[in-house]
């Protein structure tokens, strides 16, 4: 059962989705107010936040900013953000914040759940005992590379200044380019992997993750732009 915290100030909301969320094995709670999610984070856990991009006390981008900024537990929680439907300039705020999707209200329950099931499939975490990144280079699920490590095992990535503090779909996203060096993906083709379904015309959403992955790695510069064609990972594996 995966336990979900909505933030909404809909109260009509929460009910009827709760019902049918449960059916997708997803156990929700509900709160109206930023203030009032922080107490249930800090006592409880969660696996995925669906967040509202209109609330009372601070709007649901500066929370979101908030968590993705802070140093507590739940800074990498995923996030759902509602947006308003056909809203571009919604959608680029939250995936730039750190949000890892995005559905226009009103949406359709079926759709809600089958983006959250994809969102924790790709944000799985490794047992306890995982191998540390710090193993040898034979390790399994560790891609060594020019300044940059890839721990699959533990979804962790270091560069010669410590582990990067990546959202799920940077992290993802590096994990795609970095398993076929030098395969250009398109925007389209990193859009369909990343998302699990067919990609809409809002292609601008990669350039936006690639662009916040840059800045984190830097001065790494493992993600290559070739015009009008894509991405691709560009540093060489590390041979010792």
């Amino acid at each position: 059962m995966h336990r979900l915290l909505l933030i909404d100030d809909d109260e009509a909301l929460s009910g009827p989705l709760t019902q049918y969320l449960a059916r997708f094995d997803f156990a929700l709670s509900a709160v109206t107010r930023p203030s009032l999610a922080l107490q249930r984070l800090a006592s409880e856990a969660f696996d995925a936040i669906i967040l509202d991009g209109m609330l009372p006390e601070m709007d649901g981008f500066a929370f979101c900013r908030q968590i993705r900024a802070s140093q507590d537990p739940w800074r990498e929680i995923p996030i759902l953000m509602l947006t308003a439907r056909g809203d571009l300039t919604d959608r680029v705020v939250g995936l730039e914040l750190g949000a890892d999707d995005y559905l226009a209200k009103p949406f359709e329950p079926r759709e809600l759940a089958a983006r959250l099931q994809t969102i924790l499939r790709r944000t799985r975490r490794a047992p306890t005992g995982a191998v540390p990144a710090s193993a040898s280079p034979a390790t399994p699920g560790l891609m060594r590379f020019e300044g940059l490590d890839i721990d699959a095992t533990r979804r962790e990535v270091r560069t010669h200044q410590g582990v990067v503090d990546l959202t799920s779909t940077e992290y993802e996203l590096l994990a795609l380019l970095a398993r076929e060096p030098g395969r250009v993906f398109t925007r389209d083709e990193i859009l369909n992997r990343l998302r699990g379904q067919e990609a809409d015309l809002y292609t601008r959403a990669v350039d936006i993750l690639v662009s916040r992955l840059r800045k984190k790695l830097e001065p790494v510069e493992p993600v290559k732009t070739l015009r009008n064609a894509g991405y691709c990972f560009a540093l060489p594996e590390r041979v010792s």
